[in-house]
């Protein structure tokens, strides 16, 4: 953890106001930021592991944004990790749509980089947020996408991967993106190995500057400490370290 203060708080994205789409806005206390981030979460909402990444990207020096991509159907909405959480999370997942979830990103890029300083631009999320940061590469330009266990990328099976899903269009990625940094456990239930070797193998050839970094022994859900029956903290300590390595690397400048 960066010795650093942070700030947090909600607002509203893009022009909308009142009844539009939100998010957390996190940032470094006393000091510019190096670049912007936008955080995209577990299908679990805007929970508190959410915002202890957000602040530790923001005592890192980026400004961060997570939208609340479920605004539609329930405000601010942040679910347990138990039967009761996952059933709400699966409900609000399944009925995101793409165009909804596109728009929402453009308005938290746009209004991300208004705290960002002179530095780049990065989208970061896990599991179905990592499937909304390579979706987010097929349509709109980041320096950096990061994905954690991102689901659906290429087979599909939640109506958010429809008509297509992302990696189907890796040459807008390669368009869109600096670089793609993915973290995969090998036991992970939403992907299989296979697909995830097949998804390299799409941005290979569509010409993608990427890096997939695989876990042996690890699942689904590696990453985050609020949940002991999947975090390893041997992964989520090397990946977070890639990750800032990562985010230096591409979104600071000078």
């Amino acid at each position: 953890m960066a010795d650093s203060t942070t700030t947090a708080r909600w607002i509203p994205l893009g022009e909308g106001e009142g009844g539009g789409p939100e998010g957390l806005l996190v940032l470094p206390d006393g000091r510019p930021a190096h670049g912007s981030v936008v955080v995209a979460g577990e299908f679990f909402g805007v929970t508190g592991h959410l915002k202890a990444v957000c602040e530790r990207l923001a005592a890192a020096g980026y400004a961060v944004l997570a939208p609340d991509f479920y605004w539609r159907n329930a405000r601010r909405a942040g679910f347990g990790h138990d039967e009761a959480g996952r059933a709400e999370g699966r409900r609000l997942m399944t009925a995101l749509r793409r165009d909804e979830v596109l728009a929402d990103l453009t308005a938290a890029r746009s209004t991300v980089r208004e705290f960002g300083g002179q530095g780049g631009t990065a989208m970061l999320g896990f599991s179905l947020g990592g499937h909304i940061a390579v979706l987010g590469a097929t349509a709109l330009p980041f320096d950096l996408v990061v994905s954690y266990y991102g689901g659906w990328l290429l087979d599909g099976g939640i109506p958010l991967a429809e008509p297509r899903p992302p990696v189907a269009d890796s040459a807008a990625i390669a368009k869109n993106t600096g670089f793609l940094l993915g973290f995969f456990g090998a036991d992970d239930f939403v992907m299989s190995l296979d697909e995830w070797h097949r998804v390299g193998e799409h941005l290979h050839a569509a010409g993608v500057r990427h890096e997939q970094v695989t876990y042996q022994g690890v699942g689904h859900g590696f990453f985050n400490d609020e949940r002991p029956d999947t975090f390893d903290e041997k992964s989520a300590t090397d990946a977070w370290r890639r990750t800032l390595d990562a985010l230096a690397e591409h979104l600071r400048r000078g």
